[in-house]
C-alpha cells in the first residue's frame, strides 16, 4: 500500500502539491511574457510592468500579485524577495487567494526570505478562512505534517472535509485516505468508498487506483474483480505505475478481465519501466515463462532483480531461477544492464 497509509505519511505528497501549484502559477506568468513579448530595458520598466506598477500602487490586487511575482522570479525587473513579499502581502491582504497561495508557499520554502513555517500557516489560514477550497487543502496538510501548527490529524481531517464538500478532487481523496487509515477519524471503509468514488469520478488518479484497490479486497463494497479492473485501467490510462502493474497482473491472472498475456505484458511494461516493483515482477514472470513476450531469460533475470532490489521476496527466488538458464557470460551481462535499468526505471522514481 501506498506511503499515504502510514501514520507520519498521512497526504505526505501536500508538499509536492504546493510546489506544483506555484510552479504553474510561475509558468502561467512566464507564459503569458511568451504568448504576448515584453522587452525590459535597461533604463526602465517594460510596458506591461509599469502598467502593472502604477496599478499596484493604486490597489489593483491583481496587479500587486503579478507585480509581487516579477520581483520574485527576477522577471523584467531585477530580483527582490523583499519587494516581492511587500507586494504579494497586499494583494493577499485583500483577500486574493493566489496571493495568499504563493506566500504560503514563499515562507515554506523560504523563497527570498528566510523559511517560516508559522508565517506560511498564517496565509493558509487566511485563505482557508475565506472558503478557498485549496487553501483548506494546503492548511489541512500543515495540520498533517505539524508545519507552523501543531500536528492535529482531526484539524487537519477537519480541514479537508470542508473542501471535499466543496467538490474539491484532492480533499475528497485525502478524506478518503483518512477514514481507510482510521487517522483522525474512526476507520469506516464505507465512508472511504464513498469519498475515493467522489474523487475518483472527477479523474483523480489516485483515487481511481485506490477505489479499485477497494473493490479488488471487498473494503467498504461487496469484491468485485472487474469494477476493480475497470477503476484500475482508468488510473493506468493517467500513466499511475502502480494502476498499469495491478492491470498487467488481473491480465496475467485473468481476474476481472479475460486473460490476455500480451495485454498484461504491455501494462507490466509500462508499470515496471516507471519504476513499479510488482509491475516488474510481472514482466519478469512473462518473460520467464513466454507468456504475451518471447521467452528471454536475461530479460526476466534483469525484471525480476530490479524487483527483488525494491524488496520484493518472490522476484529473489524467481531471478536465481533465471539465472540458472543463463550461461557465465550473459549472466554478467544481465547483470550489468541490471544496473542499467536500475538508473533507468528505478532511480528517476524513488
Amino acid at each position: 500500500m501506498r506511503t499515504l497509509f502510514t501514520s507520519t505519511g498521512l497526504l505526505s505528497n501536500h508538499i509536492f502539491n504546493m510546489r506544483v501549484q506555484s510552479i504553474l502559477y510561475i509558468f502561467l506568468f512566464v507564459f503569458s511574457w511568451l504568448v504576448i513579448p515584453v522587452i525590459a530595458e535597461e533604463t526602465r520598466l517594460s510596458p506591461r510592468l509599469e502598467k502593472w506598477r502604477l496599478d499596484a500602487e493604486q490597489g489593483d490586487a491583481e496587479a500587486q500579485f503579478k507585480f509581487g511575482l516579477a520581483y520574485q522570479m527576477g522577471v523584467g525587473i531585477p530580483k527582490d524577495g523583499k519587494e516581492a513579499v511587500r507586494w504579494l502581502r497586499k494583494a493577499a491582504e485583500q483577500g486574493l487567494h493566489t496571493a495568499q497561495a504563493m506566500l504560503m508557499i514563499t515562507y515554506s520554502d523560504g523563497m527570498g526570505v528566510p523559511q517560516d513555517y508559522k508565517e506560511a500557516a498564517k496565509w493558509a489560514r487566511m485563505g482557508a478562512e475565506q472558503g478557498s477550497a485549496k487553501m483548506q487543502v494546503m492548511f489541512g496538510s500543515m495540520y498533517a505534517q505539524g508545519k507552523g501548527v501543531l500536528k492535529d490529524y482531526k484539524e487537519a481531517i477537519n480541514w479537508y472535509r470542508k473542501a471535499a464538500e466543496q467538490d474539491d478532487a484532492e480533499a475528497q481523496f485525502k478524506l478518503a485516505v483518512a477514514y481507510h487509515a482510521g487517522i483522525g477519524v474512526s476507520q469506516a471503509y464505507k465512508r472511504a468508498v464513498r469519498w475515493y468514488r467522489k474523487a475518483a469520478e472527477q479523474g483523480y488518479s489516485d483515487a481511481q487506483y485506490h477505489l479499485g484497490v477497494m473493490y479488488v479486497k471487498g473494503l467498504g463494497v461487496p469484491q468485485d474483480y472487474k469494477e476493480g479492473a475497470k477503476w484500475y485501467r482508468k488510473a493506468a490510462e493517467q500513466n499511475d505505475a502502480e494502476a498499469q502493474g495491478k492491470l498487467g497482473a488481473m491480465y496475467f491472472t485473468g481476474l476481472g478481465v479475460s486473460q490476455d498475456y500480451k495485454e498484461g505484458a504491455r501494462w507490466a511494461r509500462k508499470a515496471a519501466e516507471q519504476g513499479d516493483s510488482s509491475g516488474q515482477y510481472v514482466l519478469g514472470e512473462m518473460y520467464l515463462r513466454g507468456l504475451g513476450v518471447l521467452q528471454d531469460y536475461k530479460e526476466a533475470y534483469i525484471w525480476f532483480n530490479l524487483s527483488a532490489a525494491q524488496g520484493e521476496e518472490k522476484a529473489k527466488k524467481n531471478r536465481d531461477i533465471a539465472a540458472k538458464k543463463l550461461d557465465p557470460a550473459t549472466l554478467l551481462e544481465a547483470q550489468n544492464l541490471s544496473k542499467e535499468y536500475h538508473r533507468k526505471h528505478v532511480e528517476p522514481f524513488q
